[in-house]
């Protein structure tokens, strides 16, 4: 499938690299379908390029590169729409955003922790999981080439 993006350019497709959000992402329900890319050397922070809508990109990272580990139950139905059969396909990304602030001159990246991606990696389907008993939040901060995570 030949796609053409504003940040990526003309890119061909593998259909089976699609992830598909039969719901959405809260805020933009009606794009499901994305392509997961990243910068070639750097597996911190990854792009989800919406392949409804060349304009909509998403940063995206690992919570495991800032420390962050998850224990959550998925409901029945989003077990479901995941067609989750092993705990052991699931991918979990946290989405990105630039604050307002800077830190030290440098850019503050911030993620929200209350509202990871849960992706099932095997059956290339996602969903936004909302977390509502997390209190905290996180601000990403890049000193010396190294990742500094200040909890809020």
């Amino acid at each position: 499938m030949d796609f053409k993006s504003k940040l990526f350019g003309e890119q061909l497709i593998d259909p089976d690299t699609i992830i598909t959000f039969p719901n959405g992402i809260p805020g933009f329900e009606a794009q499901k379908q994305y392509k997961l890319f990243h910068q070639e050397g750097s597996h911190i922070v990854y792009w989800l390029q919406c392949l409804d809508d060349e304009d909509l990109v998403f940063s995206v990272a690992s919570p495991a590169h800032f420390n962050i580990n998850y224990n959550f139950m998925l409901t029945t139905a989003e077990e479901v729409t995941l067609k989750l059969s092993n705990a052991e396909d699931v991918v979990i990304l946290i989405l990105l955003h630039k604050a307002d602030i800077e830190s030290e001159g440098q850019p503050t990246i911030k993620g929200s922790i209350k509202s990871p991606l849960v992706i099932n990696c095997k059956e290339r389907l996602g969903i936004q999981k909302v977390l509502v008993d997390i209190e905290q939040s996180i601000t990403l901060t890049e000193k010396s080439n190294a990742i500094e995570v200040t909890e809020l």
